[in-house]
C-alpha cells in the first residue's frame, strides 16, 4: 500500500545502487523532480530503462550514474541529440555506457510482459529492420499454432519505476490524465513504484470511471511535488517549457558548462524548489 513520503525519503527507500530503474513519461508527466533527487543522492551503476530518454536521462548519464540504457528512442525532443549520452557512448565520458536499443513496439510489449509476469514479449516486429544484428536480446520464435515467425524480447521488470501524475487521493490511489504513454505498465511491471503528484485530493468521485487510476496497492510511495514534471508538462496544470529544451542543447554540449549547470540547478536545489515554481507555471499555462 502506498505511503505518503517526502521525495528524498521515497527515493532513498526505493532506489539502490545497481538497480534497474525506469523514470517513465512520454513527452508528458516526465518525473523530473524524482530524477533530480536521485542525482542529488548520487546513485551509481544503474540500468536506466525508458521508451524515450530525454533530458533527465542525459543528466543522469552525464553525472555518471548509469552503466546501461535500455530504450527505443533517445533525444532532446524537438531539438536534437542527447549530448551527454552521446559523449558517454562515443568517448566513454564520464565512463562507458552500454546501450540496448529497441523499437517503441518492443519496449511497450516488454513492459506489458513484465506487468503480466511473463518472461518475454512476443509480437510482430523488426521485419526488415537491422536492430537484431546489433542487439542480441532481439530473438525470433515460431508460433506453434500458425508457424508464423515472430519477434521476441525479454520482459522489462524494473526494480523501481518513477512516474509523475496529476493527483492522488488520501488512500494513495493515483490519477493519471492526458497522454499516458507506458506509465501504467511500467508501474505494474516494477517491484517498487514511486509516484510524484501535483496535489492530494479527498477522492475521485466526480471523475469518469474510464480514466487511468493506479490503485494504491500498486504504488509503494507517493510524494507531493507541485511542478515535479517541469520542464515537461502536466495536463491541466502547466505547459511544456519549450525554451528549457532549447537551452539544454547548448548546456549539455560542453562538459564544464554541464557540470556547472547541474551543480547550480540540481545539486544545490531540493524538491521544495519545484513546489516554489508551481505558481509561475500555472500562471503561464
Amino acid at each position: 500500500m502506498a505511503k505518503f513520503l517526502p521525495l528524498s525519503q521515497a527515493v532513498s527507500d526505493n532506489l539502490k545502487d545497481g538497480d534497474t530503474a525506469a523514470f517513465e513519461g512520454f513527452t508528458h508527466l516526465i518525473p523530473t523532480a524524482a530524477a533530480h533527487e536521485a542525482i542529488r543522492q548520487g546513485f551509481k551503476d544503474l540500468t536506466l530503462v525508458r521508451m524515450t530518454p530525454d533530458l533527465i536521462y542525459d543528466q543522469m548519464i552525464g553525472m555518471g550514474m548509469a552503466r546501461k540504457a535500455i530504450f527505443s528512442y533517445a533525444g532532446n525532443p524537438g531539438v536534437g541529440l542527447l549530448r551527454r549520452l552521446r559523449d558517454a557512448v562515443e568517448n566513454g565520458f564520464p565512463h562507458p555506457l552500454e546501450i540496448e536499443e529497441h523499437s517503441h513496439a518492443a519496449m511497450a510489449n516488454a513492459y506489458e510482459a513484465g506487468a503480466a509476469g511473463l518472461p518475454c514479449a512476443i509480437f510482430r516486429g523488426y521485419r526488415g529492420a537491422g536492430l537484431a544484428e546489433v542487439n542480441p536480446n532481439i530473438k525470433s520464435v515460431t508460433c506453434p499454432f500458425t508457424g508464423e515467425k515472430l519477434a521476441a524480447v525479454p520482459a522489462v521488470r524494473p526494480d523501481v519505476t518513477f512516474i509523475h501524475a496529476q493527483k492522488a487521493d488520501r488512500k494513495g490511489n493515483v490519477l493519471v490524465e492526458g497522454i499516458v504513454g507506458i506509465q501504467k505498465e511500467a508501474v505494474l511491471a516494477a517491484r517498487r513504484a514511486v509516484v510524484t503528484v501535483e496535489e492530494v485530493v479527498d477522492n475521485f468521485d466526480d471523475l469518469h470511471p474510464n480514466l487511468c487510476v493506479l490503485p494504491s496497492w500498486t504504488v509503494h510511495a507517493v510524494s507531493v511535488v507541485p511542478g515535479g514534471s517541469h520542464p515537461s508538462y502536466t495536463q491541466g496544470y502547466y505547459d511544456r517549457d519549450n525554451a528549457a529544451y532549447l537551452e539544454w542543447d547548448e548546456i549539455a554540449a560542453d562538459r564544464d558548462r554541464f557540470r556547472e549547470w547541474m551543480q547550480k540547478n540540481v545539486i544545490e536545489k531540493t524538491a521544495d524548489d519545484f513546489a516554489g515554481r508551481v505558481a509561475h507555471l500555472r500562471k503561464a499555462a
